[in-house]
């Protein structure tokens, strides 16, 4: 299969690897980008699969709360960050999230034929294509999230104006300021550091076997690393799986606001259920990044490929 530049580009997106070692490794996958991206990482080139580490799409991310009870977060794009910052726009993300807050829809394409809130004579897919029109740009409602909480409460939260949305379920016996408080900063935890779980219990045995995988080849990729005895490759192993859990993992993260810089998410729970009499747990967050996993239009890549070399 020829590999083309935009191939390589793709990948190099994807990784964050060089070019001729993105190039090195679909030439040896024969183009087959998934693949591609498992060779770099086991050769070390590439860490993980981050491929939000160069979110380019613009547009907001919103959160409504109908009650303590009750949120929504939706994320609307637009081709431009100065439509973004749009006032019509914003009122129309804020319309959107409203709508989702009070439906019942369980998937993208049910949400966009559901009758506009704001009018019912349309539907949200035709609310959609008129303030294209209006606002002269394309633009895209990509998603969207309701949480109902079961037992407790939950607490919204908006980072960077628009770039973070978050929502925190909290299973907790008690609902006061305190608690909302403290979700409140686990919220803003969740946007800074974007974990993947809230515990180690959500995390496949299928991940965990990958990533061994994965670390396994790195280390017989190292001239001194393979040479140890295999007793201590194990435990460099489990060791490393560990840190990557501590990173991924809500209640296993350092939490930001600790004085001493030690103190867990976990431990900082039990402190707040200590202070209000009851057990206050993070259920669920869901964390969405404006943009995420989306690009930008880009320069030509033949002219950056020549701008470097000739750097």
């Amino acid at each position: 299969m020829a590999i083309t530049a935009a191939m390589v580009k793709e990948l190099r997106e994807m990784t964050g690897a060089g070019m001729m070692d993105c190039k090195k490794a679909l030439n040896e996958t024969n183009g087959n980008m998934d693949e591609a991206v498992e060779f770099l990482r086991k050769n070390g080139q590439a860490k993980a699969e981050k491929k939000a580490s160069r979110i380019a799409a613009e547009g907001l991310c919103m959160v409504v709360t109908k009650d303590d009870q009750t949120a929504a977060v939706v994320e609307v794009n637009s081709e431009t960050d100065f439509v973004a910052k749009n006032a019509t726009f914003q009122e129309f993300v804020k319309a959107v999230a409203t709508q989702a807050v009070n439906s019942d829809a369980a998937d993208m394409d049910a949400f966009m034929a559901e009758k506009w809130n704001e009018d019912a004579s349309k539907t949200v897919s035709e609310a959609l294509v008129e303030k294209v029109a209006v606002i002269g740009e394309n633009l895209k409602i990509r998603r969207f999230e309701k949480v109902v909480a079961e037992h407790g409460c939950v607490v919204p939260y908006v980072h960077g104006g628009g770039r973070i949305g978050v929502i925190v379920d909290a299973d907790t016996d008690v609902v006061n300021d305190t608690v909302k408080e403290a979700m409140h900063n686990i919220a803003m935890q969740i946007a800074a550091l974007n974990p993947k779980y809230v515990s180690r219990d959500e995390v496949s045995a299928d991940y965990i076997a990958h990533e061994k995988e994965i670390l396994l080849a790195q280390i017989m990729n190292d001239p001194k690393e393979s040479q140890k005895p295999e007793k201590v490759i194990n435990g460099m192993i489990e060791g490393r799986i560990s840190k990557e859990l501590k990173e991924v993992c809500l209640v296993d993260q350092v939490y930001v606001k600790a004085e001493d810089g030690k103190q867990t998410v976990a431990k900082y729970l039990e402190e707040v259920s200590k202070a209000v009499g009851g057990t206050v747990k993070v259920k669920r967050f869901v964390r969405f990044e404006t943009g995420e996993g989306l690009e930008k239009k880009q320069e030509d890549f033949a002219a950056e490929v020549a701008a470097q070399m000739n750097a």
